[in-house]
C-alpha cells in the first residue's frame, strides 16, 4: 500500500520516487509477477504455489499521477488506484479527467475509499451508510460504475459496517499487515502499508518473500474496542490438526509499546492473552513463523472509541 510519491514532508505516507521503481525493480528480479486486479476474483478462490504482487495506492493524490503514474504506465505494472470523491480535484488531488485517463487502461482498476476519508468508524451508521452511497453515486456519476473494491479509510471499520461494505463491494482491503491466501475474510484483506520508515530495501525484500499463515477465524469479529472490552479476548482459529502452530509468536503494541505477547496454545488454537490496554487510536497484533518454505506472517487491527 502507496500514498505519496516524492512529498517529502509527509514522510509517513510517503515514498521516494527512486525507491518505488527499486521496489519494483525487486519484484522483478525475484521473478514475481505483478497481479492483475481484473484478475483478483480468479486469482483469490485458486490453489497455487505461485505468489503474485498486488500494488494498492491510497487516496490518488497528484504526486502519484506526476512520480508514479508514468512509470507503471510505461511498463503496464496493474495496480488498484483507491479514491475518495470528496478529495478529487481539489489541492493535491488528482481530477476526474487525469482519474478517467488512467481507468481506461485494461491494467488498472479504480476501488472506493469513502466519500470523505474521514474516521467513519465513530459515525452512527446513518451517516456512514450516507457517506457510502454518496460516493457510490459520484462513481456511477463519472466512471459510468461503482468498484468491486473497497478500501477502508485509515484500515477502520466496526463489524456492522464491514456488513454494510460487504454487502456494496466484493472485496475491501484495511491497513494490517499481512499476506493473501483464499481463507482470508473478502472484507478484512490485508496490506502492507510502505512508507520512508517501512519502505528500506531490506525490509521490502522481506516483506515480498513472506508467505500466508492460514486461519480459519480471528475472533473477535468485531474490531471497534469500547472501555468494556479494550483488550480483547484475542482467539486465532485454525483449521484441523494444521501442523507448527505452536511455532507461532505474536507481538502487539499493547500498553503504547510493542511487545511480545503471551500466549495459550490449544488444539487448533491460540488465545493471545494481553496484560495491558490497547492506547487510542489502534491496537495492532503482527504473528509470525518460520518454517521449511519461509518466514510466514499475518497481522490484525482493532480501532478503539
Amino acid at each position: 500500500m502507496y500514498h505519496r510519491f516524492e512529498e517529502n514532508k509527509y514522510p509517513s505516507t510517503n515514498i521516494k520516487t527512486n525507491i518505488f521503481q527499486k521496489h519494483l525493480d525487486i519484484i522483478r528480479e525475484n521473478n514475481f509477477s505483478f497481479l492483475n486486479p481484473n484478475n483478483f476474483e480468479l486469482e483469490f478462490n485458486k490453489v497455487s504455489r505461485e505468489k503474485k504482487i498486488l500494488l494498492t495506492i491510497d487516496d490518488a493524490f497528484t504526486s502519484f499521477y506526476l512520480n508514479a503514474w508514468p512509470i507503471l504506465k510505461k511498463d503496464k505494472i496493474p495496480f488498484i488506484l483507491f479514491i475518495s470523491t470528496e478529495s478529487v480535484g481539489k489541492n493535491g488531488y488528482m481530477n476526474w479527467n487525469e482519474i478517467i485517463e488512467i481507468s481506461k487502461e485494461d491494467f488498472v482498476v479504480i476501488g472506493n475509499h469513502s466519500h470523505s476519508h474521514e474516521y467513519l468508524v465513530k459515525y452512527e451508521f446513518k451517516k456512514f451508510r450516507e457517506d457510502i452511497i454518496k460516493s457510490k453515486n459520484i462513481f456511477k456519476e463519472n466512471l459510468g460504475y461503482n468498484s468491486k473494491f473497497f478500501s477502508y479509510p485509515f484500515g477502520e471499520y466496526s463489524l456492522v459496517q464491514k456488513k454494510y461494505i460487504s454487502e456494496n463491494f466484493d472485496y475491501a482491503f484495511g491497513q494490517h499487515s499481512g499476506v493473501i491466501d483464499l481463507n482470508k475474510d473478502k472484507y478484512e484483506l490485508p496490506r502492507f502499508p510502505i512508507n520512508e520508515k517501512y519502505g528500506d530495501l531490506e525490509r521490502f525484500k522481506f516483506l515480498i518473500n513472506l508467505l500466508p499463515i492460514q486461519y480459519k477465524a480471528i475472533i473477535p469479529e468485531e474490531k471497534f474496542l469500547l472501555s468494556n472490552n479494550n483488550p480483547p479476548d484475542l482467539i486465532i482459529e485454525f483449521f484441523n490438526d494444521q501442523p507448527n502452530i505452536n511455532n507461532i509468536n505474536c507481538f502487539s503494541n499493547e500498553g503504547g509499546e510493542w511487545k511480545d505477547s503471551k500466549l495459550n496454545y490449544k488444539k487448533n488454537r491460540i488465545e493471545v492473552i494481553f496484560s495491558e490496554k490497547f492506547l487510542p487510536r489502534r491496537g495492532r497484533i503482527n504473528c509470525s513463523m518460520q518454517d521449511k518454505n519461509g518466514w510466514r506472517w499475518f497481522g490484525t487491527q482493532f480501532t478503539l472509541n
